[in-house]
């Protein structure tokens, strides 16, 4: 019996299978860059009042097309893709409680911190998404080595 084999759709994605990795690592680069957006964004806001700060859409959005294409990958690639789909989460997690600390400190009146957990978070992802996209430009090396 093969895992998932009442899944109809899933051997149409396997067309589609080597690109995941690349298609996760353009979103990480999109993440980490509306993360800086939504940072300067969220300054703006809490320097109009406290309760003006909002969640950031295209960083929700980045973010949510990352967790769906890690679950993607992890039924497409179960180790590798349980790896990016763990630090995927984390990094989510991460983001959640970024902002709340985010609204916590506008209402003090102090100023905003950089996001240093989900920028660490998302390094980490970063790293692991090239990694699995790119892993053919140190293969030869890795493989001489290992």
């Amino acid at each position: 019996m093969q895992p998932l084999q009442f899944l109809v759709p899933l051997d149409q994605l396997a067309a589609v299978e080597p690109a995941i990795p690349f298609v996760a690592l353009v979103l990480v680069l999109a993440n980490m860059l509306t993360r800086f957006l939504a940072h300067r964004s969220h300054v703006q806001q809490a320097n109009d009042g406290a309760e003006e700060l909002s969640r950031y859409l295209p960083h929700t959005l980045t973010s949510g097309a990352l967790v769906v294409t890690s679950f993607l990958f992890l039924l497409l690639e179960p180790h590798g893709g349980m790896v990016l789909t763990v630090l995927v989460v984390g990094m989510f997690v991460t983001d959640f409680f970024e902002f709340e600390a985010r609204e916590v400190e506008a209402r003090n009146g102090r100023p905003l911190d950089q996001p240093k957990g989900a920028l660490t978070a998302s390094v980490f992802v970063l790293l692991y998404a090239a990694y699995q996209s790119l892993f053919f430009l140190i293969e030869g090396v890795w493989n001489a080595i290992i």
